[in-house]
């Protein structure tokens, strides 16, 4: 149960409703109580002939008074503790989520999407069920077993209690046996889960992909096998519940059977009498249910417990970017970069993504870099952003490093267009405005897709901006996408602007008014572009050529074709590709 520390504090500020809520149970459970007392009372005056009409009304209205109150308890510790469980559910939800955003990329790319899915849906209901009901079944057992116990001793004899609850030792045995099983195979349940909801989640994202290469047959058989084995490892873990509670229900009708033997025996011998009799049997009856819920609340806990431990895996993972206690606090950025001596690997990896990279851009100016896949220069991009910290080296803005500003004021003064160009199932129009948190006047948002040369595609659309996307924006084209985000970072008006091989999609013609709209837009902002074409960064105030994470060349577009070199080459061979396509 170590697990579940982690909700103490919700416990303490949620302390009171779970108390009213288990005064409203326990109170339940007492008046439960009456009910057998009331029947031994109305069995002895029926047999020793004293029952009058009146009697039988008297009894009847303790009966229904009780059902009354029966009713208004459960009603009220129901709403207590079932209430507080959806909290703890929703509790659990936006910890998880709010922690899983203050984590690096580097873990998303070592953990599966489905994964993290099934943890904030499947482990978080176990938990509540085992916060909700696994508490009301728990208490509720071990407290009518012990009044029931208290009241049979009243009733007949220590004896024939005895006798009654003799089985408990083996119930106790048999229940830490098949708990420590069943807590294992919930795990295992778990991560079939997990599997399959990865699986189901990747491929219907894929699906145009699936769809093209005409794969929907294996994918299908691919889905039946992940299915399959989710459903194999329920299987067992319903083989040991299965087995677990009918077992215990045994044990207790076994019991049930010798109690009653020997107590009839006294009832015809006369040492107690027949309501006495019923008065014990039905507290035996009421032994009943806490005896079946033993094997329900143990399945319920370990579930549960099982979830906990995972979600905790997650929830006790560290943040591989620290921000320092006391950053510097600056009223504005003006856009001035340094990388000096800079080098760099990623995670699990043996080789370096940048090796002793320097360069500095002064405000204003455009820096373009240029390379094969895999050269660095996304890298470059993320470590500006602090996606990922260096260890060797300095990133300096506007002369302080940027591990000495919050990760907030950094990333809120950058204006970045990756290379997916990710659009969320919203509007265009929030789209655009994701960077705001308040109400953006449609007139910016106008702007910055003129800006963007998408604004004429919009209007086209029935709803315009209002158009709500598909999942990752699949509704629209990936030339439509790349302008959408890239109006998205426009928006901003940030001091420095990022755009990772974000005009791929556009044609040369598009790519050249966009061009011509930064320069108006961007005379104070600082520029970086990342680009496959050359076409695209000619008129860059310097450019930097890449290869295996180190610089090559650097220069201006007329010095490097000057060096005959790398970039010259790369330059001669894509303009005989544009005079061949025309």
């Amino acid at each position: 149960m170590k697990a579940f520390s982690r909700l103490k504090d919700f416990f303490k500020k949620h302390k009171w409703s779970y108390i009213l809520g288990l005064f409203w149970l326990l109170t339940v459970d007492m008046i439960q109580l009456l009910i057998p007392r009331i029947l031994g009372n109305l069995t002895n005056d029926f047999q020793n002939n004293t029952l009058t009409s009146n009697g039988v009304i008297k009894y009847s209205l303790y009966i229904i008074l009780t059902g009354i109150a029966i009713g208004v308890g459960r009603y009220f510790w129901r709403i207590y503790i079932i209430s507080n469980s959806r909290k703890l559910e929703y509790h659990l939800r936006r910890e998880l989520f709010d922690h899983l955003l203050t984590l690096s990329p580097n873990y998303f790319s070592t953990h599966k999407t489905g994964d993290l899915m099934s943890h904030a849906t499947n482990d978080i209901n176990a938990i509540r069920m085992a916060m909700g009901f696994g508490i009301i079944m728990m208490v509720d057992s071990l407290f009518i077993i012990a009044l029931s116990l208290f009241m049979m001793v009243r009733s007949t004899s220590l004896k024939l209690t005895i006798m009654a609850v003799i089985n408990l030792p083996i119930i106790i045995i048999i229940t830490r046996r098949f708990g420590n099983t069943i807590y294992n195979r919930s795990k295992t349940v778990q991560s079939a889960f997990s599997n399959l909801t990865e699986f189901t989640q990747e491929n219907f994202a894929g699906i145009r992909v699936i769809k093209s290469f005409v794969q929907e047959d294996l994918v299908s058989e691919n889905f039946y096998e992940v299915n399959k084995d989710n459903m194999k490892k329920n299987l067992e873990l319903v083989k040991v519940s299965g087995i677990f509670r009918p077992l215990l229900e045994f044990i207790f009708s076994i019991s049930l059977l010798i109690t009653i033997f020997f107590s009839g025996k006294e009832v015809i011998k006369g040492n107690i009498s027949l309501g006495d009799f019923v008065a014990f049997y039905s507290y035996l009856g009421l032994l009943n249910w806490p005896t079946r819920a033993v094997g329900r609340v143990i399945n319920v806990l370990q579930r549960g417990l099982a979830s906990m431990d995972r979600l905790n895996i997650i929830l006790e993972e560290k943040p591989d970017i620290i921000e320092i206690s006391n950053p510097i606090q600056v009223p504005s950025i003006k856009g001035k970069i340094q990388f000096k001596d800079v080098s760099f690997k990623y995670p699990n990896t043996n080789h370096n993504a940048l090796e002793n990279i320097n360069f500095i851009i002064e405000q204003g100016k455009t820096l373009a870099i240029l390379g094969r896949t895999g050269s660095g220069k996304s890298t470059i991009v993320n470590l500006l952003l602090r996606l990922y910290d260096i260890e060797e080296g300095s990133i300096f803005i506007d002369d302080i490093d940027i591990k000495s500003l919050s990760l907030k004021t950094l990333r809120e003064n950058i204006g970045y267009v990756p290379q997916d160009n990710f659009l969320f199932s919203q509007s265009l129009k929030n789209n655009i405005a994701f960077a705001f948190d308040e109400e953006v006047p449609d007139e910016m948002i106008y702007e910055a897709s003129k800006m963007a040369e998408v604004y004429d595609n919009i209007m086209d659309f029935p709803m315009t901006f209002d158009t709500v996307l598909g999942e990752r924006g699949v509704t629209i084209s990936g030339g439509q996408k790349q302008r959408t985000s890239i109006a998205r970072a426009l928006i901003k008006n940030p001091p420095i602007l990022i755009f990772d091989d974000s005009l791929s999609a556009v044609d040369t013609e598009t790519e050249e008014k966009i061009l011509n709209n930064l320069k108006s837009l961007t005379k104070n902002t600082t520029t970086i572009l990342i680009s496959h074409r050359v076409s695209t960064i000619q008129s860059a105030d310097e450019i930097l050529f890449m290869d295996n994470g180190k610089i090559i060349e650097r220069g201006k577009h007329d010095e490097l074709l000057e060096l005959n070199g790398l970039y010259k080459n790369l330059y001669d061979k894509q303009l005989l590709e544009e005079k061949i396509k025309k």
